[in-house]
Parts: structure tokens; sequence; C-alpha cells
């Protein structure tokens, strides 16, 4: 069962890729930055643990909260399915698939038969839309090929993996009510919630604060790295190239806004475009001093991107503070 005339948007991250390959078979073709945006999806965590080899710099929020908030803000049907047996998985898969509705998958990128790089990953998305009897037809990612298979035993592997960031199984639909939906009304409350959100974090690693504190913690990496030369350079590897279209999300996120004016006359609005203009490149510029000194062992290399990170903390409280200005309706 392969559903025909399946869109691949050649998306750079992983969940707005599948939402926007969900939405478009639905008729509703939105690009990635304004689904992005529409998910409210712009955060920050510093994560650090024991269990952890080295500390991870994240710029979303959590898994499915795009999706989840975009369904809510365009007044979409979002069916959401979650099972600790793989029979049900699969038949919760199945039969959305043979009705001809593809469908959104949270999984572990590891098991995966096309990803050549083999790490544990459990927030990761795709959409399928069909089968045979040996394998799965995916749409990821462009960086991981766009059109993909997998075997049926890999993918089982994938959405059956425990873990960090995990969710066992988890399948989903989209439908779309008739009409095309405000666009306007729903990025004006989707900027005021991201914003708030990320002004008033419930503890100190995350949001404005969370770059403050990754300031301060970033001048401690060689130290704290076993393997610096790998450890660093593979961080800011996830900051640019690990699904977030660059600069953190920071780069998706100023192009949300950039569409957003050509919707949305408001001067707050303008002015935070311009702002996370500014603020986008200074985080591409972080990942490049924690990449030299990682290949360096050169501290200098720290002590500024400790630096630009104090000044990011300070320039996103204020773009953020900025967009919260944006009118209601």
């Amino acid at each position: 069962m392969i559903i025909e005339n399946v869109s691949f948007p050649a998306g750079v991250h992983c969940e707005t890729t599948a939402l926007g390959a969900l939405l478009r078979h639905e008729g509703l073709d939105l690009s990635e930055p304004m689904l992005f945006g529409l998910g409210e999806g712009l955060g920050f965590v510093y994560w650090d643990a024991k269990y952890m080899d080295f500390p991870f710099l994240g710029g979303r929020t959590k898994p499915t909260a795009i999706t989840r908030t975009v369904a809510d803000r365009l007044g979409l049907r979002l069916q959401i399915e979650q099972t600790a047996s793989p029979r049900k998985a699969w038949q919760n898969v199945a039969a959305a698939l043979d009705t001809g509705r593809p469908v959104g998958l949270q999984l572990d990128s590891y098991h995966l038969d096309y990803f050549t790089t083999k790490v544990h990953f459990g927030g990761h998305f795709v959409a399928m839309y069909g089968y045979d009897d040996s394998h799965a037809y995916l749409v990821d990612t462009a960086q991981q090929g766009g059109a993909v298979t997998t075997t049926l035993k890999s993918l089982e592997l994938a959405r059956g993996e425990r873990g960090p960031m995990t969710a066992r199984n988890l399948s989903y639909t989209i439908a779309c009510p008739a009409g095309r939906p405000d666009l306007s009304h729903a990025i004006r409350t989707a900027i005021r919630n991201n914003a708030h959100a990320f002004l008033n974090p419930p503890i100190a690693n995350l949001g404005h604060r969370g770059i403050g504190k990754a300031a301060k913690q970033v001048t401690m990496w060689l130290s704290r790295a076993a393997k610096p030369s790998n450890d660093l350079p593979l961080a800011a590897t996830l900051m640019e190239r690990g699904g977030t279209g660059g600069a953190l999300f920071r780069a998706m996120y100023r192009d949300f806004l950039a569409e957003s004016v050509t919707i949305v006359d408001d001067g707050s609005l303008r002015r935070g475009y311009q702002m996370y203009a500014e603020i986008a490149p200074l985080w591409t510029e972080v990942s490049h001093h924690i990449t030299a000194a990682g290949e360096t062992r050169d501290p200098d290399h720290l002590t500024r991107a400790s630096a630009i990170l104090t000044e990011l903390a300070g320039r996103e409280r204020h773009a953020m503070e900025t967009l919260t200005g944006i009118r209601a309706d």
C-alpha cells in the first residue's frame, strides 16, 4: 500500500518536515519556517547530567510540541496514538495508510537503515506514506534523503526504543477543515506565547536564563570533555547542522518572522524580525568558536564563545520583550 502524490518537502528539521508532508497531503501548503513559528518552537535548553558524555545545547521545544501547537493554532484535527504493543502500533499505522492518509511517527533514528551516523536520538520524526511486504516508505529531511525506505523490522525497533526523548510507538494523523485558516490571528498568538515562554522559564537552564548559564559553563568544556577533539566539534555540528536549519533554529525563526511581516502589519513584529536577523549569525559564530576550541585545545575560543553567549542572552531577551508587544487582532 503506497499513497500516491505525497509531496516531499525539502525540509531541514525533522518534525516540521513530517508535519509539512502531512499538511500538504491535506491541501494546506505552509513553509517550514511558518510551521516552526506557528508551533511556538523556539526555545533554549542547557542540558547536562551525570549519565551524559557531554552537555547538549538545544534550541527548540520538546518533541511533538510543535505539531500539537500548530494543530491548536490552525484548528486542525490531530489524532495521536501510542501503545506498548508492537502489533497494535503497526495496526494503528496500517489502518490510516489503508484509508489513504499518511502518518507521522516519532522514533529513534539509530535503527533506521538509511541513517549513516548511528547515534541514539529518540526525538526523530518522519512521515510514512506506504509499505510493502518488507519495507516502509518515509519522508525525512533533505539531509537524510527526502523520500527514503527502511525495513519494517528496523521501523519496529525504531518505534519501540526506550530512552531519553522517546515516545514508544507514537503515531499521528492530521485532518484539515475546509477553507484556509486565518494566519494573521494564528501568527500573533503564536509569537506572543512563544515570547512569554522564553522570557519566563521555570528553571534556570531554559530560555534566556539558560543562554546565560551556557555562557558560564562553556568556558569549562575542555576539561569537561573526555575527547575534546570529538566532543566539542560534535556539539557545534548539532547546533548548525543537526536538523536545526542553522544557528540553533534562530535562522528558521528569523525566516518565520520575515514571512510574518508580509502577513501582519505590526511595528513590534518588524523590529523583532530585525533583531533576530542580527542574532542568528552570532549563534553560528559561537559554534565556530566551539569547533575551534576542540580542534586546537585553545581555551581562548571558549572565552570568546562565552562572551557572545552572554551578549545573546541579553539580545534574545530584548527581542522577545519586543515581540510581546505585537498587537492582538
